[in-house]
This record gives C-alpha cells, structure tokens and sequence, in this order.
C-alpha cells in the first residue's frame, strides 16, 4: 500500500516538473533558426525542445531498422540466425539483467528473491548451464532442497556442468546422512576433477569412516600428487592408514599381508605409538625378536607409552621379574627422566618385591605430576614396606579421586579414547588423536585396575590359572585396592577392622 502510494506521489511530482518546465520554456523569449533551401524557420524555446526529442528519436529509429535491414541481409546471404538474433537481443539483455540481479541477491543471502530471478533469466536466456546453477544455489538458501536436486540433475547432462552437478548432489547426501551414496559421488567427482582440494578431503574423510584403507590410501596419494598435502604430512597419514589396514585382521589373528602393513606403518612413521607396537608384534610373531626390539627403541626414544611397554614385555613373555628389570633397564637408558619411564620401572620393582628400588624410581613424581596411576604405585611400595593399612589406604584414597594421566585425546573435539583408533568416535575427524592429558581431568573409576599398563606378569610356574590380570601386575596393590573398595562401601566392615585393632 505504501509502496503503491509512493510511486503514485513520484508520477505527480514528474508530471507536475514537466509543466513547470513547459511553462517556463513558453515564457522564455528566443528560439532557434532554421534555413532550409531558402526558408527560414523560426522555433520558439518549447519548440526547440520539442524538435530535439523528435531528432534524438528519429536518430534512435534510423539505427534499428539500419540494424533490421543488416540482418535481413545476412540472412538472404545464409544466415539462418540473423533475424532470430536480431529480435532475441532484447529478450537476451532482460535474461542477463536478471542472471545479474539473482547473483546479487544470492551475494546478500536472499535466497527467494534468487530464486525469483533465476526463474526469470531461466524464462529469457538459452543458457541452462549458468540458470540452472543459479536455481540450485538459490532453492538451497531458501531450503527448497528438492528443487535444488532437480537443477543439479539437470547439470549432469552437459559435460561441462556435470562435475558442479555431482558435487551438488554429494553434499545433499552429506546432509541427510546417505554417506554411502555421497562416497561413490564423491569418487566421481574426483575423477573428473582430481585437483579439487574440498572433493579429496571429502572423499578421504568418508572411506575414513567407511574402513575402505585401500581407497583412502588412494585419494592420500593423489592428494600428494596433485600439491593439495605436504609430502611429511603425506607420510604420517599413509602410515596411520597402512597401521589401520592391518588392525582388524590382526585382531583377528594375524597374516602375513597384514603383518607386513603393520610393519610397513612403523616405516612410514617410526614415532607412531601404535605402529610401532603392531610392528613389534608382526616381528615377534615370526620370531625376530632383534627387529622388535629395535623398533620399540626408537618409538620410546621418540614418545614413551604403555602400548611400547607391553610390546616389549611380549618379547620374552616368560623371564623372571628380576630378568624383566634388568631387560627393560635398555628402554630406562633412553629417557631416563621420562614420566613413563619412571612409571614402568617403579611397577617393574614392585612385581620383583625391590620396594626400595621402586621407589627410587618413582622419585617425585607423586608431588610434580600426581595422578592415579603415581599413587596406586605409591600404595603398593608402602604396602610392601610394611607400612600401616592406613598409610596405604591413604594413597589409594587419593588415587581413587586423582585424574588420570595422558590419554588419547582428539585435537578437535578434546573427546578422550580408550584406545588410539585412527578415526575420532566423536567428530569422526582423521588422524586428530594426541597422547597427552587432557584439559579437564577426568576421575579415574573406584576399580583402580585400569591405572596400570599390564605390562608385567610372573613366570609361568608362578602364575595361577584363574589369578586376574591385574593381580600378575602387583598382587599387594590389586588386594589393597580391594580392601580399600570394600571398606569404603561396607561400614560395617569398617567397624569391625576398629574392633580388631582394639583388640
């Protein structure tokens, strides 16, 4: 209504302007002189005005049908298109305008005024190729998600257009959840265009998910190929693809194709932690021992880790725990000042009953960097020593409310993982986990028996059938635990351990 208002107002205040000039021009004395083959003519200042528009009219007339008269010429000469050109100019000048006008308001985010336009220079333009994209983009802003499918189909029939069309589908079935359809969308696109950055991301991400190593280990390559991936970066992702191939086989029980993967990963990528470990293990597995060793040197030298811990207690499974520290004594050497390090080896005495030892080994690390794992070993060497339940109940008490130590952390969503797995349980983002502790310490839970890497374990004559894992680590620390566990749960239990004391 305001609208219709406002233009009304605006053709009366033109009207209204063009009186007054003609008022004033008839008012105005003088004019203009015309001599034509003798005759003089002599216009007033309305007239002169009047006679300029009738010539720039005239002017403006004289070139179309000069324009007419060109093309008709062309096609009495064979140009079947002459004339249909000549009167679509029009129609192709709307078409543009429009095509213009619906990639602005595209620009500012108006997705039905696009929309709108798109339709408009569909209606006057021959140019299904810049329409039909136009259309696309604009019913996905407006959230007309089945026409935008219909333009992205319709892309698919021009070779030219047929990448933008799969590209535009692919991210549709990314957004319902179809991953499986927009993995094989994806593949095509990359096929067509194997240099697109967005496309190979894409791709990769999805076989990621997918567990298709064969293909994503693919789609790295090309990457590498093509520039879009730093040739260090190449090879740390490659191993952590070629360390994936090899997991669930092995888990399984292991082959020599994936043995070789797993030993092909720790090539790729020597101070990769779980490479390295499933390496260790492929060599122990053929019995080479020697290249196990080794190769769980170097990844301790670089990060030391539970996970290297194990792998080199597998090397000789059934030595005395004696033998154990003096074996683990070459990992020591390396990082002597390690946390880790520190760690093993105070668990490593303990199992071998050298308190003194274990403890020296601890240090300080219960007051520098305290965490369950510090003091449940802490409990175990004063249990050992022979000091009072309570001093021992102390320490577990306080390993029972301590945070844990490093873990698997993703770098994008900080979501923490038992185990390293190449793709985030969270975010599903590739190779993003970290072993490092996290921002907000997490309680450790009131069994205590996952503070301990289970890296150690008694002779085979040593050892009862039915005996826990946890119990082989540090029997003392595993029944301590317990006790601890009960008393905290059963007051009655407690007030029975007051009268036993008394007594």
């Amino acid at each position: 209504m305001l609208w219709s208002l406002l233009k009304i107002l605006v053709f009366v205040a033109i009207v209204a302007l063009l009186a007054l000039g003609a008022g004033i021009l008839m008012e105005t004395a003088g004019g203009v002189q015309i001599t034509v083959a003798g005759t003089e003519y002599t216009l007033g200042a309305l007239q002169s005005v009047m006679a300029l528009v009738v010539l720039v009219l005239l002017v403006w007339l004289f070139f179309k049908l000069l324009s007419l008269l060109v093309a008709t010429l062309r096609f009495l000469n064979g140009d079947e298109t002459a004339l249909s050109r000549y009167f679509d100019k029009g129609r192709e000048a709307k078409g543009y305008q429009a095509l213009s006008d619906g990639m602005m308001a595209l620009a500012s985010g108006e997705g039905r005024l696009a929309l709108a336009k798109a339709s408009r220079a569909a209606r006057y333009l021959e140019k299904p190729e810049l329409t039909d994209l136009l259309t696309a983009q604009a019913a996905e802003m407006a959230g007309d998600t089945k026409k935008a499918a219909e333009a992205y189909k319709r892309l698919l029939g021009n070779q030219n257009t047929r990448f933008v069309g799969i590209r535009g589908i692919m991210k549709q079935k990314l957004s319902d959840g179809d991953t499986d359809t927009a993995r094989q969308l994806a593949e095509k696109a990359l096929a067509l265009r194997p240099k697109h950055e967005e496309v190979q991301d894409t791709l990769l991400h999805l076989q990621a998910r997918a567990e298709d190593w064969a293909g994503a280990r693919k789609t790295l390559a090309t990457k590498l190929k093509t520039g879009t991936l730093p040739r260090d970066v190449f090879k740390r992702r490659d191993a952590v693809l070629a360390l994936s191939a090899s997991r669930g086989v092995i888990e399984k029980g292991a082959t020599i194709e994936q043995q070789e993967q797993a030993i092909e990963a720790n090539r790729l990528s020597p101070d990769l932690v779980p490479a390295a470990a499933m390496a260790a293990r492929a060599y122990i597995a053929r019995d080479k021992t020697r290249n196990a060793v080794r190769i769980l040197k170097k990844a301790w030298e670089a990060q030391p880790h539970p996970d290297l811990a194990h792998a080199f207690a597998e090397v000789a499974p059934t030595e005395s725990a004696a033998e154990r520290v003096k074996r683990f004594g070459q990992l020591a050497r390396l990082k002597p000042h390690d946390e880790e390090t520190r760690l093993v080896m105070a668990e490593l005495n303990i199992v071998a009953e050298d308190f003194p030892e274990a403890r020296r080994a601890l240090g300080d690390l219960v007051e520098r960097a305290p965490d369950a794992r510090a003091f449940t070993l802490m409990a175990a060497i004063e249990r050992g020593e022979g000091a009072s339940d309570a001093v021992v109940q102390g320490w577990l008490t306080r390993a029972l409310n301590a945070p844990r130590g490093p873990q698997w952390i993703c770098d994008s969503c900080n979501h923490i993982h038992a185990e390293w797995v190449p793709v985030c349980e969270n975010c599903s983002s590739f190779d993003t986990l970290s072993w490092r502790r996290p921002e907000t310490p997490e309680i450790a839970s009131a069994t205590g028996a996952h503070m301990l890497p289970l890296i150690g374990s008694r002779p085979p004559a040593d050892r009862p059938d039915d005996m826990p894992e946890a119990e082989l680590i540090a029997p003392d620390m595993a029944e301590t635990e317990d006790q601890v566990s009960e008393d905290e749960t059963d007051p009655a239990a407690e007030t029975a351990q007051e009268a036993d004391q008394k007594g």
